[in-house]
């Protein structure tokens, strides 16, 4: 632990690191992960990694803050310990309160002046406020692209001259309730958020390649109770969605219909289950232990071939599912036929292969940029979005990841004669 990553880049203009911690933690619904980075001049530290069962989460929904409570606490204290050092502020992925995609154009008149960076920030303050949906909450939110006088897909229009300028916004959206008690079990483990991205759009970040961000690809984050979908294009996030399936439907399939304990359900799922039908292990047999009852004599025993029968409609179901959404926005052509599978549910055998049959796509599992001294096991698909927050710490805008930094205070009304009034009524 502890060595230095250089993140590769093929913007024009190079990467600035801001100096200093940076504290990532990805809260799901069956694992807690949570890292620990040091920004430096020019490169990314990584200092500690840590991983917990999670508790009082469900499709990653706090259904109890004590149990979400002590599931962080943990693996904070874990992840401190490595490191050791003591954390106060955490970057944090959010994939609770039905995640939507919300767009929007702002447009202003320059009349041949040069673009500056005062003009970018008010062009940009007005596509953000644009962004806003009554009954949700805006999470992160960004430019997809400007326009410069008749000029399309300009990416920095920063030091051009132009008549008009305009801007696409895409921001993501989800209901505040979930939000405000995920943040609350966070800030009851004496924590502070200082900002937030969507769960699939960090996995992106860490996992895929620039040729893929700029042609278009779809990133299937596939968590234990909710599974992500971010498009991304011309380098953008366009797209955001939600499934609210994921690989804990699949456990629970299993240990409802072989009478299984959880614990042994997830333990079969991930030794001996596969996605594919049409790859059953001949004759191959596997024990099964029985709720209430003890010993391996009260097991089952039960051909792999009737794991594989009950596994692969929830698999086929997450993906059509996928499928439906990607349709529905019109994002299944447009965002072409590159897929990316991160997660921890995405490791099940044949998944890969479910998936590129259903969505007509060419799949991949996505695994996160090598960080030189880190365990091989943060080197896996399951930690793509712990990884992928702890970049964009080290590189973005304080703005881009907390939209309530980039929102202009409300400007306070100018008192007029009813003002004058009120102030001199006796109270």
């Amino acid at each position: 632990m502890g060595e230095t990553i250089r993140m590769r880049t093929t913007d024009a203009k190079p990467v600035h690191y801001r100096s200093g911690l940076i504290a990532a933690l990805d809260i799901g619904s069956s694992k807690t992960v949570c890292l620990i980075g040091r920004a430096e001049a020019g490169a990314l530290k990584v200092l500690a990694a840590a991983m917990r069962e999670s508790q009082g989460i469900r499709s990653a929904t706090v259904t109890s803050l004590d149990g979400a409570q002590e599931s962080i606490r943990e693996v904070v204290d874990a992840a401190e310990n490595r490191a050791d050092m003591r954390i106060q502020n955490v970057l944090i992925a959010v994939a609770c309160g039905q995640p939507v995609s919300v767009t929007a154009r702002a447009a202003m008149a320059l009349d041949g002046a040069l673009v500056s960076d005062q003009h970018l920030h008010a062009l940009l303050s007005e596509g953000r406020a644009k962004c806003r949906r009554d009954g949700y909450e805006i999470i992160q939110s960004g430019p997809t692209s400007y326009v410069v006088d008749e000029a399309r897909g300009v990416r920095d229009p920063s030091g051009m001259f132009c008549q008009r300028i305009g801007v696409a916004m895409h921001a993501v959206a989800v209901k505040p309730s979930p939000l405000q008690n995920l943040k609350l079990a966070i800030e009851r483990s004496h924590l502070t958020v200082s900002g937030q991205l969507f769960s699939a759009y960090a996995s992106g970040l860490s996992t895929l390649a620039e040729d893929e961000r700029q042609l278009g690809a779809t990133v299937i984050d596939m968590g234990g109770g909710v599974t992500t979908i971010a498009v991304f294009m011309e380098g953008a996030l366009v797209h955001a969605d939600a499934v609210a399936i994921g690989g804990a439907h699949v456990t629970a399939d299993l240990a409802r219909m072989l009478a299984a304990p959880l614990s042994a359900a997830e333990r079969i799922k991930n030794l001996y289950g596969s996605a594919l039908g049409g790859t059953d292990a001949g004759g191959d047999v596997v024990a099964v232990a029985q709720m209430g009852e003890d010993g391996e004599e009260s097991a089952i025993r039960v051909p792999r071939s009737m794991l594989t029968r009950i596994i692969a409609p929830r698999i086929e179901e997450i993906f059509n599912e996928v499928q439906a959404r990607l349709r529905a926005s019109g994002f299944d052509v447009a965002a072409g036929r590159r897929a990316v599978l991160t997660g921890g549910a995405c490791q099940l055998a044949g998944t890969r292969e479910v998936a590129g049959r259903i969505l007509n796509k060419q799949v991949r599992i996505g695994r996160p940029q090598a960080f030189p001294g880190l365990p091989a096991a943060t080197a896996g698909p399951d930690y793509a979005t712990a990884m992928g927050l702890l970049m964009a710490g080290a590189t973005m805008p304080p703005e881009a990841l907390n939209p309530e930094l980039a929102l202009p205070p409300p400007a306070k009304p100018q008192p007029g004669f009813f003002g004058w009034l009120a102030r001199r009524l006796p109270r």
